[in-house]
């Protein structure tokens, strides 16, 4: 079940490969993304010592946390994969030129997992081409829907 997406992603980027990885949460932000406060738009994701970070993640507290934690809303979050995967990613940011935007936040048997993908920027003549594609689909539904009638 998805909790939140990253629309903008997808206009902004060609994603060639998706991980999924876990997310290292303190228990306020768990419950906030529990009631839907989050927001992935302008999150990114870095490669730092070997590790890989979420910078840019707003998370809403909410009003009734504990009064003795300090909730920070867009503090770097810590991601979790296998070290393989880190390294295959290491080598693919550092020498192709990907990057890493996160896509996708939901629930895995009960745990809040992150789908980041591996992308490459869109030119601007690119992200047109995708706006005329996307219009044209709207057309072809409107088109369809009043031929059925």
């Amino acid at each position: 079940m998805s909790i939140a997406q990253n629309k903008k992603a997808f206009y902004d980027y060609f994603i060639e490969e998706k991980y999924e990885a876990g997310i290292v949460l303190e228990g306020w932000e768990v419950k906030a993304i529990r009631d839907n406060r989050i927001n992935l738009k302008e999150a990114y994701v870095i490669i730092q010592r070997g590790e890989i970070y979420l910078i840019g993640c707003h998370v809403t507290p909410l009003g009734s946390a504990s009064t003795h934690v300090r909730p920070d809303a867009i503090r770097t979050r810590k991601l979790l994969l296998h070290s393989e995967e880190i390294a295959k990613l290491i080598g693919k940011v550092e020498r192709a030129g990907y990057t890493l935007v996160p896509l996708d936040m939901h629930y895995v048997r009960g745990r809040i997992k992150i789908q980041i993908g591996l992308a490459k920027g869109k030119k601007q003549y690119d992200k047109r081409d995708t706006e005329k594609e996307r219009d044209w689909e709207r057309e072809k539904g409107r088109i369809m829907r009043a031929h059925n009638k």
